[in-house]
């Protein structure tokens, strides 16, 4: 089944008779109708608007006619002579245009369903008023054909099915204002991309519109621009504000290589940038594309919904006839009175509060969510989420900066740090290894002058060894030192002091001389602790998962405050812990890059793909955080348990409504002393109940992220 996102029904893909596609995703629709305010909604609401003026018009002067002029003029006879012209005959031409001009809308949709084969609500509402209509237009006629009655007023129904037209198209008008405000997140997103681009096409620039900007391209984005599409710096340096993007309230500093987001704002120099994805490849098109996905997904608790809704529809009518019948032949009430019940019945029980309560709520939220960075791939996933018990960190990456770098020098000789430094990063010089590349960027921090080493030479596992000068240089582990017959018990203490707190150690020897000791670390994100405290605080047990030894995962986890770790997992094992912990019968949550992770966070309840960049699409993850800000994830989980609230609220308010007022339409406080309810009531109570379930969803526009100050970044936490 596909959800119908302009008037929430749901309808059978394989029957459904119209169809569109947009940005790769294909809707479905239940009648031309409701296709037509999807491809043109501007020129629909104005259509719409001009169709409730003119229903509401004539509908208001046939009540005039039918109610009050007869009281005004001080005539007990309702089909009374105005000016030469029964008065029956007046409301008919009335309620006839607001019948077939202002209702033709739903008896279009009524052809459509008929022709899928399955009812929508524009069956309700085209069946209830065309009764009411018929009724009336033989009692003008032929009065004698049916049953008459005199019940101190009117015999006829025009105003009714007039009315009745006039105020469920108001109705749609102010979904359509509201659901407009909802959407309004998606279209700023839209709006954010530049129209045009400047391309610099050998020595001359010209301007073209975005959508003819080609990959390849050479853009120059000047001060105070927007980046134009997804490109890779080619040249210049500046500061970018990404926050339209990805959130981030500071701008990230750019130069050549780096990649740049479309609709971010270049703030200060020049940039030439080469653009590498356009038009629906950006990543500002895939964050549209996947909040729309979100909003027609379903989520388990709307497939009870749609269960109960599919046989609503044949319940209703069967209800409106029922009540007709036991009202008219067994309590033997007027026929006029007992049709009011079948008329009242079919109207007010027109599920359009039903079909709007998840498509409502879920767009407010997802919306809500891109703005802030935080891409739910479907409503399933946003369900879940709300329900988590257990949230898996990978730790290299996710949890720390997954880069290392030098966090301790100590010297042991007459060797001062920075000769220390100097030394190992001189031996280090053009190493491709991560430990080496940390202790050469230690250097270039230090601004100490490196020398180009002569008979370099690696060794696998244990390090590396190079002549330095006139000195001969060796850097690795303990084994190295064993073999180089190198002491280094003077050092036990210090040693063992920094694997305790998850460092790894090189020892730094000259001629044959331990010199110095380097710790090398990978950092801990300064979000790290503050994500860890916030899923503690949702009461969601925090889980590390890691591929270091267990010593060194331990300090990592005592630094960010978590108490459960398995560590020495190989990468291809990582699905196999997740899969387990599922097993102890919990809601488990995996966050990690997308890239490395895929098959744990596919293989979790909820995966969360985090600081994914440019790919929001490729992501394993069924949500996609765009910044590399671990409380993301807690900000997510409160997002979620926000938005099913309101579904949830939603959804009652919907199924209450009809449970409760379709009795009151089959005319049970007539029972009890009380009046039947007019069709006009009914009608306005339909609309009013839309727009509630609309507005109610509208609250989720105040739902802010927690902000919880950064940390400035710890000095150390583990080594990759």
């Amino acid at each position: 089944m596909a959800k119908d996102i302009i008037c929430g029904m749901y309808v059978e893909e394989a029957k459904a008779p119209f169809a569109a596609e947009r940005r790769g995703t294909k809707y479905y629709f239940c009648s031309e109708s409701c296709l037509i305010t999807f491809r043109l909604p501007e020129r629909e609401y104005r259509n719409l608007k001009i169709m409730t003026a003119f229903s509401l018009t004539l509908g208001s002067v046939t009540l005039f006619f039918e109610y009050l002029y007869p009281k005004i003029v001080g005539s007990d006879e309702w089909n009374m002579p105005i000016a030469g012209i029964r008065m029956y005959y007046l409301l008919f031409v009335l309620a006839t245009l607001v019948q077939f001009i202002g209702g033709y809308r739903f008896y279009r949709g009524t052809r459509d369903a008929i022709v899928a084969k399955q009812a929508n609500m524009d069956s309700l509402i085209a069946t209830g008023t065309t009764a009411a209509w018929v009724y009336s237009t033989i009692v003008t006629f032929a009065p004698g054909v049916l049953p008459s009655v005199t019940t101190g007023g009117p015999e006829v129904y025009f105003t009714e099915s007039g009315l009745i037209i006039g105020f469920i198209l108001l109705g749609n008008v102010m979904e359509h204002i509201v659901k407009g405000r909802a959407s309004e997140a998606i279209r700023q997103l839209l709006d954010l991309q530049p129209k045009k681009a400047r391309v610099q096409d050998g020595g001359a620039e010209r301007e073209v519109p975005v959508e003819e900007l080609k990959v390849g391209d050479l853009l120059v984005v000047r001060p105070g621009e927007k980046v134009p599409v997804d490109g890779v710096v080619a040249e210049g340096y500046s500061a970018v504000d990404q926050s339209v993007v990805t959130g981030e309230s500071l701008p990230v500093e750019k130069r050549a290589g780096d990649e740049v987001i479309g609709a971010s704002v270049n703030k200060t120099g020049l940039l030439k940038v080469r653009a590498t994805k356009v038009g629906a490849d950006t990543t500002l098109s895939q964050i549209v594309k996947l909040v729309e996905e979100a909003i027609v997904s379903n989520t388990p608790i709307q497939r009870l919904a749609d269960k109960v809704a599919s046989y609503f529809v044949p319940a209703v009518i069967a209800v409106a006839l029922g009540s007709f019948l036991a009202w008219y032949y067994i309590a033997g009430i007027p026929f006029a009175m007992a049709f009011v019940t079948l008329v009242s019945v079919l109207i007010i029980a027109c599920p359009c509060a039903l079909g709007l309560a998840t498509p409502a709520a879920l767009m407010i939220g997802a919306a809500k969510g891109a703005q802030a960075g935080i891409l739910i791939k479907s409503g399933e996933f946003l369900e879940k989420a709300k329900n988590l018990e257990v949230v898996v960190f990978d730790k290299t990456g996710t949890l720390t900066k997954g880069e290392p770098s030098v966090t301790d020098v100590a010297t042991l000789g007459a060797l001062s740090e920075l000769e220390v430094v100097r030394l190992a990063a001189s031996v280090e010089k053009g190493s491709e290894h991560p430990l080496g590349e940390a202790i050469v960027r230690r250097g270039a921090e230090l601004a100490v002058a490196l020398s180009d080493p002569q008979g370099f030479e690696a060794l696998p596992g244990l390090g590396v060894e190079a002549r330095v000068g006139a000195q001969q240089v060796a850097l690795g582990n303990r084994k190295m030192m064993e073999q180089m017959r190198v002491d280094t018990a003077p050092s036990e203490a210090r040693v063992r002091a920094l694997e305790e707190d998850g460092k790894t150690v090189m020892f730094v020897a000259v001629d044959g001389r331990l010199e110095g000791l380097i710790g090398v670390a990978d950092t801990l994100k300064g979000s790290a602790v503050e994500a860890v405290s916030m899923l503690k605080a949702l009461n969601i047990e925090v889980v590390m998962l890691t591929g270091d030894n267990e010593r060194t995962a331990r300090a990592v986890a005592r630094k960010v405050g978590i108490e459960r770790v398995v560590a020495d997992v190989l990468p291809a094992d990582k699905a196999k812990v997740v899969a387990s912990l599922k097993k102890e019968g919990k809601l488990v949550a995996m966050v990690g890059d997308g890239i490395n992770d895929a098959p744990a966070l596919a293989s979790s309840d909820v995966g969360i793909a985090i600081g994914s960049g440019t790919d929001v699409a490729k992501e394993a993850g069924g949500i996609v955080l765009l910044r590399d800000d671990v409380r993301d994830v807690a900000r997510a989980v409160e997002l979620s348990k926000r938005t099913v609230a309101k579904i949830r609220q939603n959804l009652f308010w919907a199924f209450a409504y009809n449970v409760g007022l379709i009795p009151v339409a089959a005319g049970i406080l007539y029972v009890f002393g009380g009046p039947l309810l007019n069709p006009i009531f009914a009608a306005i109570a339909m609309a009013a109940s839309s727009t509630t379930v609309t507005m109610n969803s509208m609250l989720l526009g105040r739902w802010k992220p927690t902000t919880v100050p950064a940390r400035a970044e710890p000095r150390a936490a583990a080594s990759a």
